[in-house]
């Protein structure tokens, strides 16, 4: 694994959702590839110093979401992304995550223009493999 997991004690999203967050955000910037090994929940959780259920929902999580799975005796590897929701089904779910965004950046004074050009930084640094968008399935 040659990214690290840093929980924010003092923000008011949950652990387990700070993990899932940055576990999806380095697949997408490349950090993290199909096949690669993350640490047991055991481990994440000792390293990280949370409760290993915490992990493991957030495990769980990636899982029902497709990008990650549990081989027995093996461990934990990022996989192939399946495609999960119809793309209508996906921009209605995409809508509150933007609308959150937009909110906490207008709470932190950004102008649209910063905004836009964060936000366009950002998708720079990710993978993109299809014309579509963030498929990594290749669909």
């Amino acid at each position: 694994m040659n990214f690290n997991i840093a929980i924010n004690t003092g923000s008011t999203a949950p652990i387990y959702k700070q993990i899932t967050d940055q576990v999806r955000l380095a697949v997408a910037t490349g950090k993290l590839a199909v096949g690669d090994q993350l640490p047991s929940v055991r481990a994440m959780a000792e390293e990280l110093v949370v409760n290993p259920n915490t992990v493991g929902r957030a495990y769980t999580d990636l899982a029902h979401e497709g990008l990650i799975e549990s081989r027995a005796g093996r461990g934990v590897f990022v996989t192939r992304k399946r495609k999960m929701f119809t793309r209508e089904e996906g921009r209605r779910r995409l809508e509150p995550l933007l609308e959150n965004l937009i909110g906490e950046a207008m709470v932190m004074d950004f102008t649209r223009e910063e905004l836009r050009d964060a936000f366009e930084k950002k998708l720079s640094q990710c993978q993109w493999n299809s014309a579509k968008g963030g498929n990594r399935n290749n669909e």
